[in-house]
Protein backbone atom coordinates (compact mmCIF):
# COMPACT_ATOMS: atom_id res chain seq x y z
CA UNK A 1 0.00 0.00 0.00
CA UNK A 2 1.16 3.51 -0.76
CA UNK A 3 2.39 5.13 2.45
CA UNK A 4 0.48 8.37 2.16
CA UNK A 5 1.35 11.09 4.64
CA UNK A 6 -1.74 12.35 6.44
CA UNK A 7 -1.93 15.42 8.69
CA UNK A 8 -4.77 15.36 11.25
CA UNK A 9 -5.69 18.37 13.38
CA UNK A 10 -7.51 17.89 16.67
CA UNK A 11 -5.93 14.44 17.03
CA UNK A 12 -5.77 14.52 20.83
CA UNK A 13 -9.38 13.41 21.35
CA UNK A 14 -12.65 12.24 19.81
CA UNK A 15 -12.87 11.82 16.05
CA UNK A 16 -9.26 12.90 15.51
CA UNK A 17 -8.00 10.32 18.00
CA UNK A 18 -10.04 7.47 16.51
CA UNK A 19 -9.13 8.43 12.95
CA UNK A 20 -5.45 8.48 13.86
CA UNK A 21 -5.66 5.01 15.39
CA UNK A 22 -7.53 3.54 12.41
CA UNK A 23 -5.17 5.06 9.84
CA UNK A 24 -2.21 3.88 11.89
CA UNK A 25 -3.45 0.29 11.64
CA UNK A 26 -3.75 0.73 7.88
CA UNK A 27 -0.08 1.68 7.57
CA UNK A 28 -0.24 5.38 6.75
CA UNK A 29 2.40 7.89 7.86
CA UNK A 30 0.74 10.34 10.24
CA UNK A 31 1.29 13.85 11.50
CA UNK A 32 -0.86 14.17 14.61
CA UNK A 33 -1.61 17.72 15.69
CA UNK A 34 -3.15 19.39 18.70
CA UNK A 35 -2.59 21.69 21.67
CA UNK A 36 -2.29 19.06 24.39
CA UNK A 37 1.18 17.53 24.32
CA UNK A 38 0.39 15.06 27.10
CA UNK A 39 -2.57 13.60 25.19
CA UNK A 40 -0.66 13.48 21.91
CA UNK A 41 2.21 11.69 23.65
CA UNK A 42 -0.33 9.17 24.94
CA UNK A 43 -1.79 8.72 21.44
CA UNK A 44 1.71 8.31 20.05
CA UNK A 45 2.23 5.25 22.26
CA UNK A 46 -0.89 3.65 20.77
CA UNK A 47 0.05 4.14 17.12
CA UNK A 48 1.56 1.33 15.08
CA UNK A 49 2.86 3.50 12.25
CA UNK A 50 5.58 5.99 11.51
CA UNK A 51 4.36 9.34 12.82
CA UNK A 52 5.31 12.83 13.94
CA UNK A 53 3.75 15.07 16.61
CA UNK A 54 3.05 18.76 16.04
CA UNK A 55 1.92 20.97 18.93
CA UNK A 56 0.05 24.11 17.89
CA UNK A 57 -3.23 25.98 18.27
CA UNK A 58 -5.17 26.23 15.00
CA UNK A 59 -6.55 29.61 16.15
CA UNK A 60 -3.10 31.19 15.96
CA UNK A 61 -1.87 31.68 12.41
CA UNK A 62 1.75 32.24 13.51
CA UNK A 63 1.65 28.99 15.51
CA UNK A 64 0.25 27.12 12.53
CA UNK A 65 2.84 28.53 10.14
CA UNK A 66 5.82 27.85 12.43
CA UNK A 67 4.68 24.33 13.31
CA UNK A 68 4.06 23.18 9.73
CA UNK A 69 7.26 24.85 8.52
CA UNK A 70 9.15 22.90 11.20
CA UNK A 71 8.19 19.51 9.76
CA UNK A 72 11.21 17.32 8.97
CA UNK A 73 11.87 16.91 5.25
CA UNK A 74 10.51 13.36 5.24
CA UNK A 75 7.10 14.63 6.44
CA UNK A 76 6.74 17.76 4.32
CA UNK A 77 4.95 16.12 1.37
CA UNK A 78 1.43 15.91 2.82
CA UNK A 79 -0.92 13.79 0.72
CA UNK A 80 -4.06 14.16 2.83
CA UNK A 81 -5.10 16.98 5.17
CA UNK A 82 -7.88 16.23 7.66
CA UNK A 83 -9.15 19.46 9.19
CA UNK A 84 -10.80 18.05 12.29
CA UNK A 85 -10.00 20.55 15.06
CA UNK A 86 -12.93 22.59 16.33
CA UNK A 87 -15.41 22.89 19.15
CA UNK A 88 -18.76 24.16 20.37
CA UNK A 89 -18.90 26.61 23.28
CA UNK A 90 -22.18 27.20 25.03
CA UNK A 91 -25.74 26.43 24.02
CA UNK A 92 -27.69 29.65 24.53
CA UNK A 93 -30.18 31.86 22.75
CA UNK A 94 -28.35 34.49 20.71
CA UNK A 95 -29.41 37.37 22.98
CA UNK A 96 -28.15 35.46 26.05
CA UNK A 97 -24.88 34.19 24.54
CA UNK A 98 -21.38 35.06 25.66
CA UNK A 99 -19.50 36.93 22.93
CA UNK A 100 -16.30 35.14 23.98
CA UNK A 101 -17.95 31.81 23.13
CA UNK A 102 -18.84 33.17 19.71
CA UNK A 103 -15.27 34.31 19.09
CA UNK A 104 -13.86 30.97 20.23
CA UNK A 105 -16.04 29.07 17.76
CA UNK A 106 -15.27 31.38 14.84
CA UNK A 107 -11.55 31.28 15.62
CA UNK A 108 -11.32 27.50 15.93
CA UNK A 109 -14.01 26.24 13.55
CA UNK A 110 -13.51 28.74 10.74
CA UNK A 111 -10.18 30.53 11.02
CA UNK A 112 -8.43 27.36 12.17
CA UNK A 113 -9.51 25.52 9.01
CA UNK A 114 -8.39 28.46 6.87
CA UNK A 115 -4.99 28.83 8.53
CA UNK A 116 -4.04 25.15 8.29
CA UNK A 117 -5.37 24.72 4.76
CA UNK A 118 -3.46 27.76 3.50
CA UNK A 119 -0.20 26.26 4.77
CA UNK A 120 -0.79 22.98 2.95
CA UNK A 121 -2.44 23.72 -0.40
CA UNK A 122 0.49 25.50 -2.06
CA UNK A 123 2.55 22.33 -2.21
CA UNK A 124 -0.44 20.27 -3.31
CA UNK A 125 -1.01 22.67 -6.20
CA UNK A 126 2.66 22.40 -7.23
CA UNK A 127 2.45 18.60 -7.20
CA UNK A 128 -1.03 18.55 -8.74
CA UNK A 129 -2.16 15.99 -6.21
CA UNK A 130 -3.62 15.82 -2.74
CA UNK A 131 -6.81 15.43 -0.76
CA UNK A 132 -8.40 17.78 1.78
CA UNK A 133 -11.12 16.49 4.11
CA UNK A 134 -12.93 19.02 6.28
CA UNK A 135 -14.86 17.69 9.26
CA UNK A 136 -18.06 19.70 9.51
CA UNK A 137 -21.36 18.91 11.21
CA UNK A 138 -25.04 18.34 10.50
CA UNK A 139 -25.32 21.75 12.20
CA UNK A 140 -23.78 23.33 9.11
CA UNK A 141 -26.58 21.92 6.96
CA UNK A 142 -29.51 22.50 9.31
CA UNK A 143 -29.60 25.02 12.15
CA UNK A 144 -31.13 24.24 15.52
CA UNK A 145 -32.35 26.38 18.45
CA UNK A 146 -29.52 27.94 20.49
CA UNK A 147 -27.02 26.75 17.87
CA UNK A 148 -26.68 30.20 16.21
CA UNK A 149 -22.93 30.82 15.86
CA UNK A 150 -21.89 27.17 16.06
CA UNK A 151 -24.22 26.38 13.15
CA UNK A 152 -22.95 29.44 11.28
CA UNK A 153 -19.33 28.36 11.77
CA UNK A 154 -20.00 24.90 10.38
CA UNK A 155 -21.97 26.35 7.45
CA UNK A 156 -18.90 28.46 6.70
CA UNK A 157 -16.82 25.28 6.53
CA UNK A 158 -19.23 23.87 3.94
CA UNK A 159 -18.98 26.97 1.75
CA UNK A 160 -15.19 27.10 2.10
CA UNK A 161 -15.02 23.43 1.11
CA UNK A 162 -17.14 24.10 -1.97
CA UNK A 163 -14.94 27.04 -2.94
CA UNK A 164 -11.78 24.99 -2.46
CA UNK A 165 -13.18 22.24 -4.65
CA UNK A 166 -13.79 24.74 -7.44
CA UNK A 167 -10.42 26.47 -7.11
CA UNK A 168 -8.36 23.28 -6.83
CA UNK A 169 -10.21 21.27 -9.48
CA UNK A 170 -7.74 22.20 -12.27
CA UNK A 171 -4.93 20.66 -10.21
CA UNK A 172 -6.51 17.26 -9.63
CA UNK A 173 -6.87 17.83 -5.87
CA UNK A 174 -9.76 16.12 -4.11
CA UNK A 175 -11.75 18.22 -1.64
CA UNK A 176 -14.29 16.54 0.64
CA UNK A 177 -16.36 17.25 3.71
CA UNK A 178 -18.00 14.98 6.25
CA UNK A 179 -20.94 16.08 8.39
CA UNK A 180 -21.51 13.95 11.49
CA UNK A 181 -24.64 14.08 13.60
CA UNK A 182 -24.52 13.26 17.30
CA UNK A 183 -21.22 11.58 18.16
CA UNK A 184 -20.40 10.54 21.72
CA UNK A 185 -17.10 12.29 22.47
CA UNK A 186 -15.97 14.98 24.92
CA UNK A 187 -17.71 17.49 22.60
CA UNK A 188 -20.66 18.10 24.93
CA UNK A 189 -18.41 18.30 27.98
CA UNK A 190 -16.53 21.16 26.31
CA UNK A 191 -19.75 22.83 25.15
CA UNK A 192 -21.15 22.78 28.69
CA UNK A 193 -17.90 24.01 30.31
CA UNK A 194 -17.05 20.71 31.97
CA UNK A 195 -20.51 20.03 33.41
CA UNK A 196 -20.54 16.25 32.98
CA UNK A 197 -24.11 15.81 34.23
CA UNK A 198 -25.56 18.04 31.52
CA UNK A 199 -23.15 16.66 28.91
CA UNK A 200 -24.15 13.06 29.63
CA UNK A 201 -27.85 13.88 29.17
CA UNK A 202 -27.19 14.70 25.52
CA UNK A 203 -26.57 11.01 24.81
CA UNK A 204 -29.37 9.46 26.89
CA UNK A 205 -32.24 7.47 25.37
CA UNK A 206 -30.72 6.59 21.99
CA UNK A 207 -27.54 5.17 20.46
CA UNK A 208 -25.24 7.94 19.19
CA UNK A 209 -22.44 7.53 16.70
CA UNK A 210 -19.02 6.60 18.01
CA UNK A 211 -15.85 8.39 16.87
CA UNK A 212 -14.88 5.11 15.23
CA UNK A 213 -17.99 5.27 13.03
CA UNK A 214 -16.85 8.61 11.65
CA UNK A 215 -13.26 7.39 11.31
CA UNK A 216 -14.49 4.49 9.16
CA UNK A 217 -16.15 6.96 6.77
CA UNK A 218 -13.03 9.12 6.58
CA UNK A 219 -10.96 6.04 5.79
CA UNK A 220 -13.36 5.16 2.97
CA UNK A 221 -13.13 8.71 1.57
CA UNK A 222 -9.34 8.50 1.52
CA UNK A 223 -9.40 5.16 -0.26
CA UNK A 224 -11.70 5.80 -3.20
CA UNK A 225 -10.11 5.35 -6.65
CA UNK A 226 -8.26 8.34 -8.08
CA UNK A 227 -11.21 9.28 -10.29
CA UNK A 228 -13.71 9.22 -7.38
CA UNK A 229 -14.15 12.04 -4.85
CA UNK A 230 -16.71 11.79 -2.05
CA UNK A 231 -17.56 15.48 -2.10
CA UNK A 232 -19.96 15.41 0.85
CA UNK A 233 -20.86 12.73 3.36
CA UNK A 234 -23.50 13.13 6.07
CA UNK A 235 -23.44 10.46 8.76
CA UNK A 236 -26.16 10.26 11.42
CA UNK A 237 -27.18 7.80 14.12
CA UNK A 238 -30.19 5.81 12.95
CA UNK A 239 -32.17 7.48 15.75
CA UNK A 240 -31.40 10.96 14.38
CA UNK A 241 -33.35 12.32 11.41
CA UNK A 242 -31.97 15.87 11.39
CA UNK A 243 -30.10 18.43 13.43
CA UNK A 244 -32.67 18.29 16.23
CA UNK A 245 -35.07 15.51 15.27
CA UNK A 246 -34.17 12.61 17.55
CA UNK A 247 -35.97 9.38 18.49
CA UNK A 248 -35.31 8.85 22.18
CA UNK A 249 -37.72 5.95 22.55
CA UNK A 250 -34.98 3.36 23.04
Amino acid sequence: MENKKILITGASSGIGWSTSKLLSKKGYVLIICGRNKKKLDQLSKELDCKHHILIFDVKNNDDVSKAISSLPKEYKKIDVLINNAGNAHGLDYAHESNILDWEEMIDSNVKGVLYVTKQIIGDMVKRKSGHIINVGSIAGIESYPKGNVYCASKAAVIKFTEGLRLDLNPFGIKVSSIHPGLVKTNFSKVRFKGNEEIADRVYEGYKPLSPEDVADCIYYMINTPKHVNIADCTILPTDQAGAYILNKSN
